[in-house]
């Protein structure tokens, strides 16, 4: 088995590299996004919140990477628990905004459970179908599987917090698939679902389950009103007008008259994709995503060269879970998709969200670190 020491030569620096430039980045696109808005009061120290938790969250990306990622396995159930227990108690006394109770505050700073409820969800599917990969077409392991999303998912819901809980969703079919269950089952178990949420809506709008306002996302994106002048269809109109008038290289940083006028509303989050591009223009959005699509495929290689089904599990997870993340928030940015409030990974404003992105590059790291340590252990046994 080789050391820790000796394994950290095998550290994935282009993966660090990427992560901590598209940061930097993101960091440098909030303050343009913030700058001059004598409209907000809190969120002016928005730029020295996620400075914190992007120098927090390179510190937590070494440690867990120095730690084996097999110690999350043992632990997956105690974490299961308390993250469930977290979500409830969110739901109970933690503090309601926009509508909804997401998050707790911690000083100046908001932690939000729900976005490390990812990790824990990957964490504990990597495990469940690596103890189960014997058995990847029973509908036993479909429905355990499912029930264990489930049992994080529910809380999300009740929130609510609709965007977080298709994540989850998401996560859970990708591992599904991962472990080996036929796509035409996949298909059909999927198809079976949404006919059962279909029939099942008029019941959660009824117990207040589904919001009005969810509903109405939906609506204005199906049947959409070109003389809206408020709510999801104005700010999608100035999106769409900020990423129109920013051509193929921008008008550059801070110059951006929908930024700094402040005609795009939340733009330092879900909309900060259509900032960029009326800054920086076709070319730099190009960039960006270039640079974000090789985040997600040096996971996708850590999944590759796992030399265990856990390793790879949660490697392929943490690749799903920013890959849905960003295609989500670049569709809704280009009126592709219903508004979200999916934030875009490492680049968006949002401190809970940025660290948990870096917790899942830590895993990565963890993963790549022993794959080599693994192979070498396995390759002397059998010389014994």
């Amino acid at each position: 088995m080789r050391t820790a020491t000796t394994s950290w030569r095998y550290f994935d620096f282009w993966l660090l590299g990427a992560v901590a430039v598209l940061t930097i980045f993101g960091i440098t696109m909030i303050r343009s996004a913030v700058a001059g808005n004598i409209e907000l009061t809190t969120e002016t120290n928005l730029v020295n919140r996620q400075l914190i938790f992007a120098a927090l969250g390179l510190a937590v990306v070494l440690i867990i990477a120095s730690i084996d990622y097999h110690l999350w396995a043992s632990m997956s159930r105690t974490l299961y628990i308390g993250t469930a227990i977290t979500l409830l108690v969110v739901n109970v006394i933690g503090n309601a905004l926009f509508g909804s109770a997401r998050w707790f505050q911690a000083g100046l700073i908001l932690i939000q459970p729900s976005e490390f409820a990812k990790i824990v969800v990957i964490i504990v599917l990597a495990d469940f179908f690596t103890r189960h990969s014997h058995d990847t077409q029973g509908f036993r392991l479909i429905y355990r599987s499912f029930i264990y999303a489930m049992g994080i998912m529910i809380w999300i819901i009740l929130q609510p917090n609709l965007s977080t809980s298709i994540v989850i969703l998401v996560i859970w079919l990708a591992l599904l698939w991962a472990s080996g269950l036929k796509v035409r089952s996949l298909v059909f178990f999927l198809f079976i679902g949404l006919v059962i949420v279909a029939l099942l809506i008029p019941l959660l709008i009824q117990i207040d389950v589904i919001k009005e306002y969810q509903i109405n996302r939906v609506m204005s994106f199906v049947f959409p009103d070109p003389e809206a002048r408020f709510g999801d269809i104005y700010n999608i109109q100035q999106a769409l007008i900020s990423i129109g008038s920013g051509g193929w290289i921008g008008q550059g940083y801070g110059q951006g008259s929908q930024v700094q006028l402040r005609f795009l509303k939340v733009r330092w989050s879900d909309y900060i994709f259509s900032a960029m591009a009326e800054e920086f223009g076709f070319i730099g959005t190009a960039l960006v995503t270039l640079v974000f699509l090789f985040i997600v495929f040096r996971c996708l290689r850590t999944a590759r060269l796992a030399r265990d089904t856990f390793g790879a599990m949660i490697a392929f997870g943490v690749a799903t879970m920013l890959a849905f993340q960003g295609i989500v928030n670049i569709g809704v940015n280009l009126n592709l998709l219903p508004a979200t409030g999916l934030t875009f990974p490492f680049v968006s404003y949002g401190g809970s969200s940025l660290l948990s992105a870096l917790i899942g590059i830590g895993l990565c790291q963890s993963v790549i670190l022993r794959h080599k340590a693994l192979e070498l252990s396995a390759g002397s046994g059998t010389n014994n």
